[in-house]
């Protein structure tokens, strides 16, 4: 395909910052031209690895056949009403078959919304109303979104929260178990148990709020230990359980929920990102006598459920079906933990290699030591990647972790590429 000589990456990046703030931020100045399953072509015509996947948006890939067929066909039926004025038949469906699909021997409903931050907002807002209290306690290193509310239970300062305060009040945070850096489920119950003692008393919390896998915080997987006497606590004191899934969900982990691994049964899930395959679209799942506790009218949204984003993510949840994409998340989890525990037996300066699934990362430290994360080294890989034509992204507290989230369609053969660029990638940036 020919291309038009201006269609560059410097010259639409020099475009770009000309015209939008700089606080929308940039992981790699490349403009993408079109995609294909787990690959990408920029407007040079340089091709690409996509180990990001639309930062956890495309499980499925770009462009998955059955997802394009689904959504071209609700576009020539029409592209949206507000469910609120004429309903349709797909945004039922939709909320049957998640109800089924989450975890709870109970009853359930589920609300479509837009972004996981919305899913998020709404969440609280039916666990207060539910419950008739205001507290929520999330825990450090969480990610809950950028609007205010889901700042203040967003554990991390910068940049989320970094200029933005003041945030709303009655948000508490605990501690997150981390083997690392020395915190146990024990000091994680203990720190909630301190908020009850000096920050507010468990008959006003409505909610505690937990990542299964915490993803912006550096893909720390919550064990299930911690998720359990969480459940129990929250039985003990009539606290809802919100498990955000937003990242986790749609198949990440190797089940649709990754809180299903332990056993726990949530009172409510947010989810987004994957649910449809690249197009917008928000859930919370939930006990239906939850779900009903908020006034009619006091739920949704003008784009919430789009009729096109309803059709892409029942097509998503065929192509799970039909693909197995479950079982394919667990290989392709293997596959990238060995991959990655390879490179660490060569370079010392990967000092842990974590997921679930196929949310897979790999954390680095100065001289391996868990006391001195390195954000630079990580940085430099990530860049040094998207110079080899392969997309990473880092994330974590710290910033000293690199995560992938490959779309699970993607064959043996492009993960093992991928995985062969990352080593060049340690071995050059270490070299240097």
């Amino acid at each position: 395909m020919q291309r038009e000589p201006h269609l560059n990456n410097a010259a639409l990046f020099a475009r770009r910052e000309a015209a939008i703030p700089r606080g929308v931020g940039h992981s790699h100045q490349i403009f993408i031209d079109r995609g294909e399953n787990a690959e990408i072509w920029d407007v040079e015509g340089q091709r690409y690895i996509d180990f990001a996947g639309g930062i956890a948006v495309l499980n499925t890939g770009h462009r998955h056949p059955a997802v394009v067929e689904a959504v071209k066909a609700q576009l020539d039926r029409f592209t949206h009403t507000c469910f609120q004025v004429l309903a349709y038949e797909s945004y039922v469906e939709l909320a049957e078959r998640l109800n089924a699909m989450a975890p709870g021997d109970f009853a359930k409903k589920t609300l479509f919304l837009t972004t996981g931050a919305e899913a998020v907002e709404n969440a609280v807002k039916i666990a207060r109303s539910a419950t008739g209290r205001s507290g929520v306690i999330a825990f450090g290193g969480g990610y809950h979104g950028r609007t205010l509310l889901t700042m203040g239970l967003t554990g991390k300062v910068v940049p989320y929260k970094a200029g933005f305060g003041p945030f709303p009040s009655e948000v508490f945070h605990a501690l997150f178990p981390n083997a690392l850096r020395g915190v146990s489920v024990d000091d994680a119950m203990d720190s909630i148990e301190a908020i009850f003692k000096n920050e507010i008393e468990p008959s006003r919390v409505a909610a505690i709020i937990i990542e299964p896998v915490q993803g912006e915080g550096g893909f720390n997987i919550a064990p299930p230990e911690l998720l359990q006497r969480l459940r129990a606590l929250c039985d003990q004191h009539g606290i809802l359980l919100i498990a955000d899934e937003v990242q986790t969900g749609a198949g990440r982990t190797g089940t649709w929920f990754a809180v299903e691994q332990s056993g726990v049964a949530p009172d409510l899930i947010t989810m987004a990102k994957s649910l449809a395959g690249g197009f917008p679209l928000a859930a919370v799942t939930g006990r239906a006598d939850v779900m009903d506790a908020p006034t009619a009218g006091g739920l949704g949204g003008t784009y919430a459920g789009s009729p096109l984003a309803c059709a892409a993510a029942l097509a998503v949840i065929d192509v799970f079906e039909k693909e197995n994409l479950l079982q394919r998340s667990r290989d392709v989890g293997q596959r990238l933990t060995n991959g990655l525990r390879a490179i660490a037996a060569k370079h010392h300066s990967i000092g842990d290699v974590r997921g679930m699934g196929a949310m897979v990362a790999c954390e680095l430290f100065k001289n391996g030591n868990p006391q001195e994360p390195d954000a630079a080294l990580t940085k430099r890989i990530a860049t040094e990647a998207a110079a080899r034509k392969l997309i990473l992204l880092t994330c974590g507290t710290y910033g000293n972790v690199i995560r992938i989230l490959v779309p699970l369609t993607a064959s043996d053969a492009l993960l093992d590429e991928g995985l062969a660029i990352i080593a060049e990638c340690f071995d050059a940036a270490l070299a240097s």
